[in-house]
């Protein structure tokens, strides 16, 4: 048996602390290679396999079978029945489907290839669908559009974009030369004892490097005890190219007897060291030094980072530093010496050594130095680095380490590190002299011990001095450096390696210009262009550099094609660009390491910062030199690890300022150049006098004092701290080593503290314009003050301050600063904002002092004691606002505490201010107000940016006055609830048609032609009027402009533009009948007549109606645009249209299109109280805890008088006029449900047996008694009624569960819907709006209340004026004329009628002016299934509606019957006629002749058991063959789906026949018969029923095209030619794997249905009725054995004949001679004697 395998590679990804789950469906297999296999699939994921079922003797096998590897249950006992052969395997890693868009690959092929024969092509096609789920997200499986679309392979391949599809093997060698620095791998006190014994002193750690690739892992060999190990081993890995896989990894362990542990890992991006373009080079790396980070390197037994040596996270120390190379070569398959094993290889690679050019040292490698051959460009110098730091700041040091001394060490590579950074090897290093040109035989080792230089050489310093720290306050600590400041300096040796790094910085800079959104005009020159002073490093910066150079050009055409209205795209591209340069800006080579630097107390490390040694680079040029070279940058430390994690990674540790400077030892002159002036550097006594010779500390003789004024006005949306669901938040602010406090605000998540803090007497040290440019920046903290206990962490965010200096005046435009947003951020989540503004003052120095600052005006507030207000030009103008709320109800409150919620309240709160709803008394009985609109009034800043958030609370109230938080909702912007009264100049046409003016159709013609600026003006109007005038129900439909826009064609009879198809007369449809019969061109096109009405029924529709929205969703993708109501041109369609009238089909939820049915009644989510510190990687689904159901509406008191003295104006509803009564109402819900498809498996075998559950209230429906066997795809057709009273009961939920023979059954998957909204919305969901009116048929109308009593409702409702229906089938509905069809037939025939007219103007209600909303047609919604265990994936997609009656109305008639189709029985006859040139398999015993002994065997997809075969057509000498003879395949057909339908029972245990549903497709095999061995099998074809090439005429013209070219034969189906006959190819693959024919067989095809087959019944094979004459076949097709006579005939006859005539007449001839012989002696005798 074959068997596919499918593999993904887990990747390191970060999905938090959640492991994703991988989903997979195999769907089918195609062109698999191999001769009639029984398939299998088996999916690997990490450690996990899963298999498929296995398909018997195809090369085409169908599964559509689903799993989710990471939750398995395998079978083990089906691994004993597995030993089949590998057709192919297929490999790629998870990452690479995570950052596919959507997370998923849908319904693509993935090639399968061999890993264990490189010479073969591709070993067939295998569809299926890759999800890769995270944490918190959602799987949106995508619509099928098109199906004929995914069955074109090749433009749907497995395969990111831009990996080719012919991909070829390649040889990856990994070269592992040798590693350096290695740590301690082993405690010392055995080494010790051992040393004390025997003498022997060992490096303790036994190193050797692994390498994962593509699913395979291979290591090198073990260098026993050494911390400077040399391998030179190479690891060959033989994968496709490209692989799918992008990254290697590359680890060096250390051996162990118990577990081998990681000591450091590195990865490898593919993608980074190869370039695919034109320049492009296969990926490239090295011989280079990598470095790899993890754990500190001090050894502990249980190391509680471990996992940083693994790679998971950030390394927080240097561990070891690796010599690797990477060459990839693409294997040439044809050469025979090619090994073609796939197996990870190890071999020896040559070395690489130092050698010496001038006071270089190069690394090449041995066999060219050995030759002293003209050295290549691997040349990497050792240079002396010099790495010099100044800390000129140490404050908010966490106060729990603040009580011992502090020092801090900074360390690159090992270099500086004296806690645990040496771990010496036993070699010692030999000094040549003193000027730094040593051989590196220990390169990383700390040089401070054995360095002391006579003549006043460098001794590296790492750390500062320990100090004590002082208090800030209750929570930080600060290290008093006043005027001196430490620093510290460290030499160090690496390869000079510093040009990719300074191409790395150009980029960066390039990136971050890009990102302030200047132009790109062009790359900055590269200074000297590439003939840099030093010769390139490798290869790959060459590479690289045309890379860069490539993207200079892109990006000055891009620059070159902005216009305005291309702006969009272009910013678009513009941000892929950004993407790219920060991609290359990442430099794979870097070989020196960055610098970290950690926080000490009492030699124990506590925290940490990491900085990217290009980042404080120095170079020459500008360009060239890292971000944060000589420049004072911001730290702050962090825990390392794990720790740093969660609620301990959000403190800070400790803020720090400092300043570094990393370049060439001899480049140091510059170092100290960007640091604030105004010192004196302190050195060491020896190097006094020496001018470059490095400071250990700085003491600062220049300080600035300023005044720093912080005005704290604002917060909002905080986290809620408390279990109230409030909190009591306060700002600290932190600057330089001074804080402060705002005031305490209670139970406020919008807190307006609308306060100044003034800091005085800040000291500044440097020149006072550096302090202008560049201030320090101020820490604000947000806290939560508890009454017991500290005060809880809310988030933190950073400012830097307008600097004043004390000559600058204090005007505009800089002065007063305006109040910003800050973001506030609490770990990585973002926890609010705070408004606030930072202005820094310098303190003149003259006699006025702080007098002549400007004066901080604006009254100290009496009520609030000393608290200085945020004075009056900064603070935002405010208004007085009035905030209406509508109170509609509470919906699915979740207990709390256990108890359950009875009496809850809502209590809104905007900006201090607010009010509380009316009590529910008992929420099960009503969960509606009782009031419904109260209103509060509160000052609002006039700039809507500033607007405070609103917070929503509901409570609960328990006896004795207690009460419980529920849960909260914070409304962000109140932007969407604001009311603007309308301004006159758009009063003029948008009042019109309300107050009798003139809305005509003249009029909007003009308004038409005045081309594109009406419709945006009239949008700016309507946009603004959301809330509508008091007698409008909700608000303005904001399509309106553009629906104006669409039906006001300049066309001057607009009835005719509204008309819809559906309404065409019957001699429309008779004219088109007459024109295809007539103009058919040719005889398949007459075959499709217009559709019997009697045989339409609902599913017709429905099919027409998938049909139509396919189209116009293709429509769509090509950007054609069509008018609203039409249908596709299609002709088979055109006329099915115009009977069947389609339904809307959405691929969505219904509220996805209508927008949440949130017209006028919004729901907001309320969310659990109190975030704990568990709860934060809590999605938002598990925290709600109900819904609170109402609406706002925020406008400027006072309003326009014409507003509150319209008619019918009520002013306790205030702008919420004409909403309906919130009083309980009973409602009859029915509910249809077509059809679920994709489906997730609930049963091991990979299938479901899906049912119906519905629950609304107390309603419990499940219909199990009719479960669907096996099904994926099941169609219930179904439909159920329900009462139900609103409110009580309006969440309807619709499950799928899966029906199970023992046990339970699983819930496969659900929906919810909220029934209310729709049933409220002015959308009108309650039943949808048909396309036509007809009283019988399938398409009755449904809904009791007829179109024209619907139509003056909504008349009345909106205060428009109307309907007037008017003679000539018109009607006027405020100033619109629709026009549509008077008459409707009943059982009388003919009567006149208003309803079509009605009708016509329903379906365009958006177009009518102020009331008018886009109705929700009659249609079917496709629903996602959810499952609450699987988070985030749709478990499959329902297809369904609901209508629903309210009870008081006219009883609706009954449902309409969707029940789903039965197939249709049918019966194909196939006969075999003859065959020729049908391939000769076997060799005659006796007389050496190839022949075949040829039959023909049939069946139909599915039916494989019931293959039929024709009789054996013995010793055929040419391939052909005779048979006359008749297959018969009854079978059941669903014409609309295309399937064949089969019922069958799975196993002999199976409970029931399972359905399936199976592509109509014949198969046609020739085989040779043998009497003895297994027949063999030569060729097969297979018809797919509905569309397959036309048979030939003769055996000649039947060609391999029939079935490699089938795109441009004309294809037909038997469903419309019912009879077919001719040539047919039957085909196999060779030994090079390509189609060759084998045979032709010549057959007729002939489609009945089962009634017309019982009128003319055939017999199988020749028999009666109807029997085929026998077939003529030739003397030679008979056996030796049974006909001797005929045999000797036919061996002398045909074979023999000559050689028989040669053989006589030789004999002749020799009887001749040997009478001659005879007879001579005696006539000679006589001749002599004479006798």
């Amino acid at each position: 048996m074959g068997e596919g395998s499918l593999e993904l590679l887990p990747g390191l990804w970060k999905f938090g602390n959640s492991s994703p789950q991988v989903s997979i469906t195999i769907i089918e297999a195609r062109q698999l290679v191999g001769l009639n296999m029984d398939p299998v699939v088996c999916v690997e994921v990490g450690e996990e396999k899963k298999y498929t079922s296995m398909k018997e003797s195809t090369n085409c096998p169908y599964y559509n079978e689903w799993f989710s590897p990471l939750d398995f249950q395998v079978i083990h006992s089906k691994n004993l029945l597995r030993s089949g052969t590998l057709v192919g395997s297929f490999k790629m890693d998870v990452g690479t489907v995570y950052t596919q868009p959507g997370h998923q690959f849908y319904h693509k092929w993935a090639i399968l290839s061999d890993p264990e024969d490189l010479t073969a092509s591709l070993k067939g096609y295998l569809k299926c669908d890759i999800a890769v789920v995270g944490k918190g997200d959602n799987i949106k499986t995508p619509h099928k559009a098109n199906e004929t679309d995914e069955d074109d392979i090749e433009g749907n391949l497995l395969l990111p974009d831009g990996v080719p599809p012919e991909r070829q093997w390649a040889r990856f060698y990994v070269k592992i030369y040798r590693a350096e620095g290695l740590p301690r791998m082993n405690t010392s006190i055995m080494a010790n004892v051992k040393k004390a014994l025997i003498g022997e002193n060992k490096d303790l750690v036994d190193p050797y490097v692994q390498v994962a690739f593509a699913g395979q892992k291979g290591k090198t060999s073990i260098q026993k005890s050494c911390y400077e190990p040399l391998w030179n081993e190479q690891i060959i890995f033989t994968e496709m190219f490209p692989p799918l896989c992008r990254r290697i990894k590359i680890q060096i362990r250390d051996s162990d007897k118990v577990n081998d542990v990681a000591i450091g890992t590195h990865f490898i991006d593919l993608r980074k060291v190869s370039n695919e373009g034109d320049k492009g080079f296969l990926p490239t790396f090295g011989p280079a030094w990598v470095n790899m980070y993890g754990s500190t390197r001090n050894y502990t037994l249980m190391d509680e980072h471990q996992e940083l040596n693994e790679g998971l996270g950030e390394g927080v120390s240097f561990r070891a530093r690796l010599l690797l190379g990477l060459a990839v070569e693409i294997l040439d398959t044809t050469n025979p010496e090619i090994n073609s094993s796939t197996e990870v290889q190890v071999e020896q690679a040559t070395a690489v050594a130092d050698v010496k050019t001038g006071d270089k040292t190069l690394l090449v490698p041995l066999e060219m130095a050995s030759q002293g051959m003209n050295l290549p460009l691997l040349l990497a110098p050792m240079e002396e680095f010099f790495l010099f730091g100044a800390f000129l700041e140490a404050t908010m040091i966490d106060r729990k380490i603040g009580d011992k001394p502090i020092h801090f060490e900074v360390t690159i590579g090992n270099y500086g590190n004296q806690v645990d950074g040496s771990s010496k090897p036993l070699l010692r290093r030999k000094k040549e002299g003193g000027d730094g040109d040593e051989e590196e035989s220990e390169l990383l080792q700390n040089s401070s011990e054995d360095e002391g230089g006579e003549d006043g050489e460098l001794v590296s310093v790492s750390s500062s001095q320990p100090m004590k720290p002082l208090v800030t306050d209750r929570n930080y600590f600060y290290l008093p450096y006043l005027e001196k400041k430490p620093c510290i300096y460290i030499r160090s040796w690496w390869q000079d390696q510093r040009r990719r790094l300074y191409n790395a910085n150009i980029m960066d800079k390039i990136a971050d210009k890009l990102v302030r959104a200047k132009a790109v005009q062009r790359v900055p020159p590269r200074p000297g262009g590439i003939e840099a002073p030093f010769r390139c490093p490798s290869r790959v910066p060459m590479s690289r550099l045309s890379l860069q150079e490539n993207m200079a050009q892109q990006a000055a055409t891009l620059r070159s094609q902005v216009k305005r209205n291309t702006m969009k795209d272009k910013l678009k591209l513009v941000q892929n660009f950004l993407q790219k340069l920060r991609f290359l800006a990442d430099e794979p080579q870097h070989t020196i390491p960055d610098v970290f630097i950690w926080m000490m107390s009492n030699n124990k490390r506590i925290a940490y910062a990491r900085i990217p040694s290009k980042d404080i680079l120095y170079s020459i040029v500008d360009e060239e030199v890292g971000k944060d070279c000589a420049k004072v940058k911001t730290v702050f430390l962090k825990l390392p690890g794990k720790r740093g994690f969660g609620p301990a990674g959000w403190t800070v540790q400790a803020k720090m300022e400092i300043y570094l400077w990393l370049g060439l030892n001899k480049q140091r002159k510059d170092f100290l150049s960007g640091l604030p002036c105004g010192f004196e550097e302190k050195k060491v006594p020896r190097g006094q006098n020496l001018p470059s010779f490095p400071p250990i500390s700085l003491l600062y003789t220049k300080k600035q004092v300023f005044q720093l004024r912080a005005h704290m006005y604002q917060a909002r949306s905080l986290f809620a701290a408390d279990s109230s669901g409030l909190s009591d938040p306060f700002a600290r602010v932190f600057f330089i080593s001074q804080s402060q406090c705002t005031e305490v605000l209670n139970e406020t998540l919008c807190p307006t503290w609308d306060q100044l803090l003034v800091f005085d007497n800040v000291e500044l040290y440097g020149e006072a314009h550096e302090m202008r440019d560049d201030p320090p920046i101020i820490v604000i903290e947000i806290y939560d003050q508890d009454t017991v206990g500290k005060a809880d962490f809310m988030g933190r965010t950073f400012a830097k301050p307008v600097v004043k200096m004390s000559d600058e005046q204090y005007c505009p435009p800089r002065f007063p600063p305006q109040l910003e947003y800050y973001q506030i951020y609490r770990g990585n989540a973002t926890a609010g904002d705070l408004l606030a503004a930072f202005e820094l003052l310098q303190v003149p120095i003259g006699p006025g002092g702080k007098s002549d600052l400007p004066p901080i005006d604006g009254p100290t507030d009496v009520d609030r004691g000393p608290i200085l207000p945020v004075p009056l030009g900064i603070r935002p103008v405010l208004s007085r606002y009035r905030v209406e709320i509508l109170f509609w109800g509470l919906r699915d409150l979740k207990r709390v505490n256990l108890a359950q919620v009875d009496r809850p309240r809502v209590d809104i709160e905007c900006a201090g201010k607010g009010v509380q709803s009316a009590l529910i008394q008992n929420y099960k009985k009503n969960p509606n107000f009782s009031t419904l609109v109260k209103w509060f009034e509160v000052d609002l800043p006039e700039n809507e940016l500033l607007h405070p958030p609103l917070n929503i609370r509901v409570v609960d109230c328990r006896a004795f006055g207690r009460y419980t938080l529920v849960g909260s909702h914070t409304v962000s912007s109140l932007r969407k609830f604001i009311y603007r009264p309308p301004d006159k100049k758009a009063q003029q046409w948008n009042m019109a048609g309300t107050r009798g003016g003139t809305w005509d159709l003249e009029c909007c013609h003009c308004l038409h032609n005045l081309g594109h600026h009406w419709p945006f003006r009239a949008s700016v109007a309507v946009k603004g009027r959301k809330f509508m005038r008091p007698r409008a129900w909700g608000a303005l439909h904001p399509h309106l402009c553009t629906s104006i826009n669409n039906s006001l064609s300049p066309d001057p009879s607009p009835s005719l533009s509204v008309l819809p198809l559906s309404l065409q007369t019957e001699e429309e449809k008779e004219k088109k009948k007459k024109k295809k019969k007539g103009g058919g061109g040719g005889g398949e096109e007459a075959e499709e007549e217009e559709p019997d009405e009697s045989m339409l029924d609902w599913w017709s529709k429905y099919f027409a109606s998938i049909e139509t929205m396919k189209e116009v969703g293709e429509e769509q993708r090509s950007g054609v645009s069509r008018g609203d109501h039409s249908l596709p041109n299609s002709s088979s369609f055109q006329s099915l249209g115009a009977v069947l009238h389609p339904a809307t089909v959405y691929n969505k939820e219904l509220e996805a299109e209508f927008d949440n049915f949130e017209d006028w009644l919004h729901t907001f989510n309320l969310l659990r109280g109190k975030i704990g510190d568990n709860d934060d990687n809590a999605t938002e689904e598990e925290r709600i805890v109900g819904r609170f159901k109402g609406s706002m509406c925020v406008y400027k008191v006072p309003l326009p008088d014409d507003i509150t003295k319209e008619a019918g104006y009520d002013p306790t509803f205030g702008m919420f006029q004409g909403i309906p009564s919130n009083d309980p109402i009973n409602v009859l819900v029915r509910v249809y449900v077509v059809r679920a498809t994709d489906l997730h498996p609930a049963d091991i075998n990979g299938k479901a047996d899906p049912y119906i559950a519905i629950k609304l209230g107390k309603t419990d429906i499940k219909d199990k008694e009719n479960y669907i066997s096996k099904q994926l795809n099941p169609v219930f057709g179904k439909s159920f009624d329900i009462e139900a009273t609103f409110p009580m009961e309006s969440m309807l939920t619709v499950a799928v569960y899966d029906w199970d023979l023992v046990g339970t059954d699983d819930l496969i998957g659900e929906t919810k819907i909220d029934l209310e909204n729709r049933f409220y919305s002015k959308h009108r969901a309650t039943c949808g709006v048909s396309q036509t009116y007809s009283i019988h048929g399938y398409n009755t109308w449904r809904d009791p209340m007829k179109p024209s009593q619907i139509l003056s409702k909504l008349c009345k409702e909106g205060k428009v004026d109307g309907p007037h229906f008017g003679p000539g089938g018109r009607v006027k509905v405020a100033n619109r004329v629709f026009t549509g069809p008077t008459e409707i037939e009943d059982e009388n025939g003919m009567k006149p009628t208003d309803e079509h007219l009605a009708l016509a103007v329903l379906r365009h209600w958006e177009d009518i002016p102020r009331a008018g909303c886009h109705l929700v047609p009659e249609h079917v919604e496709t629903r996602p299934l959810l499952n609450p265990d699987k988070p985030g994936i749709e478990q499959g997609r329902l297809e369904m509606w609901v209508d629903m009656f309210p009870m008081d109305m006219p009883a609706p008639g009954p449902a309409i019957d969707i029940s789903p189709r039965k197939p249709k029985k049918y019966e194909l006859r196939v006969i075999v006629w003859n065959t020729d040139e049908v391939v000769l398999e076997d060799d005659d015993y006796f007389t050496g002749e190839k022949s075949s002994d040829i039959f023909v065997r049939g069946w139909l997809k599915g039916q494989q058991e019931d293959k039929q075969d024709t009789d054996v057509h013995y010793h055929s000498l040419t391939g052909e063959g005779n048979f006359n003879w008749r297959y018969i395949f009854p079978f059941d057909y669903l014409m609309a789906e295309e399937k064949i339908v089969i019922s069958k029972k799975e196993s002999m245990f199976s409970w029931d026949e399972t359905e399936y549903k199976i592509p109509a497709r014949l198969t046609l095999q020739v085989w040779d018969a043998d009497h003895f061995s297994a027949d063999d099998f030569l060729g097969a074809i297979e018809l797919d029923l509905n569309r397959f090439p036309r048979g030939a005429k003769t055996s000649k013209q039947c060609s391999l095209e029939m079935v490699t070219n089938e795109a441009e034969l004309p294809m037909i189906s038997i469903f419309k030619q019912k009879r077919v006959k001719g040539w047919w190819p039957f085909v196999a693959r060779d030994e090079n794997d390509e189609l060759e024919i084998t045979g032709k067989v010549e057959a007729e095809l002939h489609l009945l249905t089962a009634e017309e087959a019982e009128k003319s019944p055939a017999g199988l094979a020749r028999n009666e009725p109807d029997p085929l004459e026998k077939p003529n076949r030739p003397d030679t097709s008979f056996i030796w054995f049974l006909n001797p006579l005929k045999s000797i005939k036919y061996l002398i006859c045909t074979r023999y004949k000559w050689l028989i005539i040669k053989i006589v007449l030789a004999l002749l001839l020799l009887i001749m001679v040997a009478l001659f012989l005879y007879s001579m002696p005696g006539y000679m005798v006589k001749k002599l004697l004479g006798a």
